[in-house]
């Protein structure tokens, strides 16, 4: 094999190694969620199978011919690859609400495999590669780089460019597919199968990827960010979900705006009008969903401004298209990451600010901090609300640091939530208020009680008690995933 023909086949099973590293974030995400703890999986899971491909492969160049290895292991790596969206698919939903553990074996499940056949690839170029030992260092050496350089290719391109542009599911099937191609002709050429026996493979191997494609996932939408599908509601003609990865996301019912399913909106709707009622608000949104809330608001106080912050812009395209918002009384939409794209919103702007972005069931580390929440007190006015919803389960850790961090930044915090999930072994959706004026916690109170809500109202000495000595979470500081309680 010629130097460069080495090089090209180094860098382009490590390449495939990487783009599978990051492919697996969002087929994993349907089932277990978008999370730290899924991505320490993926990162584990895929160096083990680096480490032992490295070392299988290295001791196979050396008991077999190098370049009889070769192919067969490229077709194996590719029909592994091509293999890995539907073993999720099918082995998924067993492991939807598991913990770590469960995390780690469904990613083993579906990338150990391929991690490990395609990782052993280079070790075995090396030693075909290698004619004396003056020479170990500078083959090593060169090689080495050169996949280095493969994964960093996979990397960059799989996440910035082939992820913006095709769903995860024919990525995988056209990059496996070209490893089988690859393996087949390497395994012609080394006379270990015959030109008939070559297109027997190419067949089944088409074969196999059209029946893969044709197989449906479980995303009605794949964004970069999330597997979305939108359900309709039996019991409502104009009914609709939006379900993100594992979490229903948000609720609208197309025939009546002013019509709240979720709790938790109910919640906010609650604070919104208790505490300021009847008149038009400025208000701002960090994260859109659905667009539940503000196309609420709109429906209820029509001369109300909307400015929404939202990193998925799929997500507007299927609350216009799906979800019935009308873009026209949405007064701007920013489109980015909430931490950066709040910046171009103005200073002491907003009468509300509505916090309700997520990622899977937790909401992102970066939006719950001292700092960030620094940046939504400047953009609130002198008498503004923030309201967020935070979603914990026992032992209430995180919820109880948001509180905390909140409490650092603004002089009046309210939190609403049933009483099982403040003093008992419930959780789910909490509703936390903060604000440098004085609130109005019993107008809040006579509402809930007007509609039976299930809720109280924590304020003053009772929330201080509750969340006690909780930390305050800043930026060098915010372990949300590891804080985050989970359903028993």
């Amino acid at each position: 094999m010629s130097a460069l023909g080495a090089r090209a086949l180094v860098f382009f099973a490590s390449a495939s190694v990487l783009l599978l590293e990051i492919l697996a974030g969002r087929l994993l995400a349907p089932y277990v969620g978008v999370s730290l703890e899924t991505f320490t999986a993926i990162i584990g899971t895929v160096l083990a199978g680096i480490a032992m491909g490295s070392w299988w492969g290295g001791r196979m160049a050396d008991r077999h011919p190098p370049m009889r290895l070769l192919g067969p292991l490229l077709i194996a790596g590719g029909i592994l690859s091509m293999a890995a969206p539907s073993v999720v698919a099918a082995l998924g939903p067993g492991f939807a609400g598991r913990d770590q553990l469960g995390i780690v074996i469904l990613t083993s499940l579906g990338f150990l495999a391929p991690a490990i056949v395609l990782s052993a690839v280079s070790p075995i170029v090396v030693k075909l590669r290698l004619q004396t030992l003056e020479e170990t260092g500078s083959v090593v050496g060169q090689l080495s780089a050169v996949s280095t350089a493969g994964a960093l290719f996979g990397t960059f391109v799989t996440g910035f460019v082939l992820l913006a542009a095709w769903p995860s599911r024919p990525i995988v099937l056209v990059v496996g597919g070209a490893l089988l191609l690859v393996g087949t002709a390497i395994t012609v050429k080394a006379g270990r199968w015959s030109a008939a026996a070559a297109g027997v493979v190419a067949i089944l191997a088409a074969s196999a990827g059209v029946l893969a494609l044709a197989v449906p996932g479980p995303c009605e939408y794949e964004t970069p960010y999330v597997c979305a599908q939108v359900l309709d509601d039996d019991a409502r003609s104009g009914g609709r979900a939006l379900v993100l990865d594992t979490v229903r996301h948000s609720y609208v019912d197309l025939d009546d705006p002013t019509h709240l399913e979720f709790r938790y909106i109910k919640l906010i709707a609650d604070v919104i009008d208790s505490q300021k009622p009847d008149v038009p608000l400025r208000t701002l949104y960090i994260g859109g969903g659905g667009f539940t809330v503000p196309t609420w608001l709109e429906a209820t106080r029509p001369e109300s401004t909307h400015t929404v912050l939202e990193i998925d812009p799929v997500l507007v395209d299927i609350a216009e298209s799906r979800l019935g918002l009308d873009a026209s009384t949405i007064d701007d939409v920013l489109v980015g990451d909430a931490r950066i794209s709040i910046a171009e919103t103005a200073p002491g702007a907003f009468d509300v600010v509505v916090g309700d972005a997520f990622s899977g069931s937790s909401v992102p580390w970066h939006l719950t901090t001292k700092e960030f929440l620094e940046l939504v007190d400047s953009r609130m006015a002198s008498d503004g609300l923030y309201v967020m919803n935070v979603i914990d389960y026992p032992p209430h850790e995180f919820v109880k640091a948001e509180v905390a961090t909140l409490a650092d930044v603004f002089e009046v915090i309210m939190v609403i939530a049933p009483e099982g999930y403040l003093y008992g072994n419930g959780g789910g959706n909490y509703i936390v208020v903060a604000s440098h004026e004085a609130l109005a916690p019993q107008a809040l109170v006579s509402l809930l009680r007007s509609r039976d809500a299930n809720s109280v109202v924590l304020t003053d000495t009772a929330l201080a008690d509750w969340y006690g000595v909780a930390p305050v979470l800043i930026d060098d500081f915010a372990p949300v995933d590891q804080l985050l309680g989970h359903p028993s």
